[in-house]
């Protein structure tokens, strides 16, 4: 029944177009042990596209999670993927001296590839002048997507318990959050309280309209919570609208990492049809694309005799603006 899930999207979103892929184009960034590299994919044809920036999970880099990115830019949309410093390519474990900051330049990985987007359209041939840099969106998979819910608007929680700074871009005015982490407290492991003080987020000030992605079946090592905790950002957040859960899913969401990587334990490349069309749906919808993919989607989904997921949905509402302390 998926296949006719898919063939349903198919009809919302449309065909896709040819691709022009380039990588690595070097961009700057002062003090960083390593070049920022990234890879920028876009159609080859087309005006006024949206931008697309994914935030990859740990250990992986610019030319990972081609399911998703490829499909993007195939339907419009310039993608940007840059490699983070835990990337496996540059060995920095946890025993490395610039380890506690990686998941800070993670951050600001995301808004150097926005201060650079002139020399980004310029490193593509034929992509100068076709970009419309007033539509952003911030993606990002597991790591990645704390990483990108940052410049949505989630901050982090000290030891106390306060709210800390706000790395959110007024630039980016939507968002994709795949298998993204859930609150901290007690229900985090010691190991991850220790070494993570990124996995501390308060979403209540995550206020950019969100699309959450997340697995029933994906039981993190970080957390003795369930499933539910890669939910906790619609649960929480007043931006977070729309909540796409799958059935039977794990951690990879069934390979959006890539077809027959190793680590996906939960292989299903028909799941991945499916959130490749929904998420476009909703990234055509949130980038003011088109108003009706999204809705239509969600309908198509829900309609379905053997659904393979569902979509929870909830107003957005304005910021809480209560005192700082925020206890989960």
């Amino acid at each position: 029944m998926a296949s006719f899930i898919v063939d349903t999207l198919d009809g919302i979103v449309g065909g896709g177009a040819p691709v022009v892929s380039v990588a690595p184009v070097e961009l700057s960034a002062s003090g960083r042990p390593v070049p920022l590299e990234v890879r920028v994919s876009a159609p080859a044809t087309g005006t006024n596209l949206p931008i697309v920036v994914f935030s990859h999970g740990n250990g992986w880099n610019l030319d990972g999670y081609a399911p998703l990115t490829a499909f993007w830019a195939s339907r419009g949309f310039v993608v940007i993927q840059p490699t983070h410093l835990d990337s496996r390519r540059n060995g920095f474990g946890l025993d490395h001296p610039v380890f506690p900051s990686i998941w800070s330049e993670r951050i600001a990985d995301l808004t150097r590839v926005l201060d650079q987007l002139d020399t980004i359209e310029a490193a593509v041939p034929s992509l100068a002048g076709r970009v419309d840099h007033s539509r952003v969106a911030a993606t990002g998979h597991s790591w990645g997507g704390q990483t990108a819910q940052s410049l949505l608007g989630a901050r982090i929680l000290n030891d106390a318990g306060e709210v800390g700074e706000d790395m959110s871009d007024s630039r980016v005015t939507a968002g994709i959050l795949f298998s993204a982490t859930g609150v901290g407290g007690d229900d985090l492991h010691p190991f991850a309280q220790a070494n993570f003080p990124f996995m501390r987020p308060s979403f209540r000030e995550l206020a950019t309209p969100t699309l959450v992605v997340a697995g029933d079946q994906d039981q993190s090592m970080m957390s003795s919570r369930g499933p539910d905790w890669f939910a906790d950002a619609f649960t929480y957040s007043p931006g977070a609208t729309d909540l796409l859960s799958f059935y039977g899913a794990e951690h990879a969401l069934g390979g959006i990492v890539g077809y027959e990587v190793a680590e996906t334990t939960d292989e299903n490349p028909e799941r991945v049809a499916v959130i490749q069309r929904m998420s476009t749906a909703y990234l055509r919808t949130a980038l003011h694309v088109d108003e009706s993919n999204w809705p239509a989607a969600r309908a198509a989904l829900s309609e379905s005799a053997d659904p393979i997921g569902r979509v929870d949905s909830k107003q957005r509402t304005a910021p809480h603006d209560e005192a700082r302390k925020v206890t989960f």
